[in-house]
């Protein structure tokens, strides 16, 4: 499997990113270990988490899956293979949030600590933060890459004139850049990267690894009706594709996947990931099929005429 470099860092990748976003929520400690297991044995090593991950759970405070990961990392002693990336930012408890000096030495020495690990490969903040300077936080990521804790950086969540903005004071100052970006990007949700972020990181080299790469589950094509919604954890994310616009979506999806005997998430990981934008886009499993399922979308390469109706079918009204 050939790797990416990640934008112009230090970091080469698979592919595919797993989202681990389902550790201690749809997943327990058992399975995710599992999981863990056979996305390494498959030959993909690039985990990304948060250390807000699943806070959302009844009975959660958040840190839920970097604990876990921790877990499996120390009882298989092989950190050294891992591309492990996390995010802070989003507030975990009231107060606990934002880029500024003060809470990024927090964070790290949290996410480190439930990680049971050193360093983090890949820091991302997880959403912008107008209240801090861009320069108060780069120079506090320069601070933490100097100690050792982090490798690399990157962003999610930013505007294109925000990521810009940051990418011109890494340059000017001579302070860490961004080497990625966690935009939401699937083909039920182009508009809000396409355009003027993607041309960004085109011209800056800055790499992809987009979240809800599936959309929750929709362009998997287990639901195509509001019954199959009912009593599913993503279920309510999924609701807004349930119209004339998504049911185009998976139809063009169908018709490809049973060209390439495949299924429609895994056509629609293969779209993403032969876009020359993005490194490595993000998805979850739950199921050791799933990860099956994910491993062999990574070997589909989609021909012209393939990408050309996934994308007639996918453009915004």
């Amino acid at each position: 499997m050939e790797k990416r470099r990640l934008g112009q860092s230090s970091l080469n990748v698979p592919p595919i990113t797993f989202g681990c976003n389902v550790f201690g929520w749809t997943a327990d400690e058992k399975a995710s270990f599992a999981l863990l297991d056979a996305w390494l044995d498959a030959g993909f090593n690039f985990l990304d988490t948060a250390d807000v991950y699943a806070r959302w759970a009844k009975g959660n405070s958040g840190g839920e899956s970097e604990t876990i990961i921790g877990k499996w990392m120390k009882a298989r002693g092989n950190r050294d293979k891992i591309v492990l990336a996390t995010k802070l930012g989003i507030e975990m408890v009231p107060g606990k949030k934002g880029l500024s000096r003060a809470y990024m030495q927090t964070a790290v020495a949290d996410s480190l600590r439930r990680l049971q690990t050193d360093y983090i490969d890949l820091y991302q903040s997880h959403r912008d933060d107008p209240e801090t300077p861009i320069e108060e936080t780069l120079s506090s990521y320069a601070d933490l890459i100097k100690q050792g804790k982090v490798r690399e950086i990157g962003a999610s969540n930013f505007s294109a004139d925000r990521l810009a903005e940051s990418l011109k004071i890494s340059t000017d100052k001579g302070l860490p850049r961004y080497q990625s970006l966690q935009p939401q990007y699937s083909l039920v949700e182009r508009t809000g990267f396409e355009g003027a972020l993607e041309d960004l990181c085109l011209a800056e080299n800055v790499g992809v690894i987009g979240f809800y790469s599936l959309a929750s589950g929709f362009l998997t094509g287990k639901y195509r009706s509001r019954a199959d919604t009912e009593g599913r954890a993503r279920g309510p994310g999924v609701a807004k594709y349930l119209n004339d616009h998504g049911f185009g979506v998976l139809r063009a999806l169908d018709e490809v996947a049973a060209r390439y005997e495949a299924k429609p998430g895994q056509i629609a990981l293969a779209w993403l990931i032969a876009r020359p934008s993005v490194t490595a886009p993000i998805a979850s499993a739950t199921t050791l099929e799933q990860v099956a399922e994910l491993v062999e979308a990574a070997e589909i390469e989609l021909d012209a005429e393939s990408i050309q109706k996934i994308e007639a079918a996918s453009k915004a009204a």
